[in-house]
């Protein structure tokens, strides 16, 4: 993989390294291999999940997406929560369900159709007024829309996103420390294994040094 910012980094190419134990092999190779097949959400939550992403975290064409809504649906399935809730969300398996069907019954009072058969415009909309709290229909229960957008939809879709390694090589991210960790800390500074970031007319010497990181 080959980004602009870090031209010629895969964060992969340490997977055999010494930068990760096994631990962290085996989280990494669970998360490439997510099922991208809903186990927690029902097949019209699902197209609505799915269609949210887009419109959350758009993806590049130029490679394979990074199964957002896969990966939360697997977060959900397997019960692993963030280990507190807010006073005013339910449980986030039920924020999930509650927000997504409610989202579904604005786009049909408003369009007469399913979220995820609506032109993009009219989804950024309808999450626009959710951002605001504008959303009110009856499906939202003693949940507020704002509430569930800030909460739960941005908050959980881009930590799934940048839970995979695929972003990680775009922001020149090592992954885990461990065993190996990071050593230089301070600002414009960084260990031999992690990335160089492309600077204006050096693009080679960062390519260069990252195509040997390992």
């Amino acid at each position: 993989m080959t980004g602009k910012r870090y031209p010629g980094y895969d964060v992969l190419s340490k997977f055999s390294g010494v930068s990760w134990n096994d631990a962290s092999r085996r989280t990494i190779e669970r998360r490439l291999a997510t099922p991208r097949v809903p186990r927690f959400f029902d097949t019209g939550q699902w197209q609505t999940l799915l269609a949210v992403c887009e419109c959350i975290v758009p993806q590049p064409k130029d490679r394979a997406a990074v199964p957002i809504a896969a990966l939360l649906d697997e977060r959900l399935s397997t019960g692993r929560t963030d280990g507190f809730r807010r006073a005013s969300m339910p449980e986030q398996d039920e924020a999930w369900r509650r927000g997504l069907r409610a989202l579904e019954a604005e786009a049909q009072a408003a369009h007469g159709q399913p979220f995820h058969e609506l032109p993009r415009r009219q989804q950024q909309s309808l999450l626009e007024r959710m951002q605001s709290g504008e959303l009110k229909g009856p499906a939202w229960g003693d949940m507020s829309s704002k509430g569930f957008f800030e909460h739960r939809v941005v908050h959980d879709l881009v930590s799934a996103y940048y839970s995979h390694p695929t972003p990680w090589s775009e922001i020149g991210w090592g992954g885990p420390a461990s065993p190996r960790g990071y050593v230089r800390m301070q600002p414009d500074r960084r260990d031999p294994w992690e990335a160089a970031e492309a600077k204006p007319g050096h693009e080679s010497e960062a390519l260069k040094d990252n195509v040997r990181i390992r």
